[in-house]
């Protein structure tokens, strides 16, 4: 299983830090975690970047997700 991380923005939603999912495709995954956190509808969860093992997935919806790999939800940072 795959391992997610949230952000501590995140956290406030789901009142964990770590979650373990069985979903193998990133679209699954997010249903996995609404399912699991209803309260994650309530945040701006779709806004936010994602790195799968490291790797910042831009357009992330088909991106596979791997046994054993680690993601990550952090805000994006504006830049200038």
């Amino acid at each position: 299983m795959a391992k997610v991380t949230f952000s501590a923005e995140l956290q406030n939603f789901t009142g964990e830090e770590t979650t373990q999912i069985t979903a193998t495709v990133y679209r699954d995954m997010i249903a996995e975690l609404r399912n699991r956190y209803p309260r994650l509808a309530q945040s701006r969860f779709g806004d936010m970047a994602v790195a799968i093992d490291g790797v910042i997935i831009v357009d992330p919806l088909l991106e596979e997700v791997p046994a054993h790999c680690d993601v990550y939800f952090f805000d994006f940072i504006a830049g200038g």
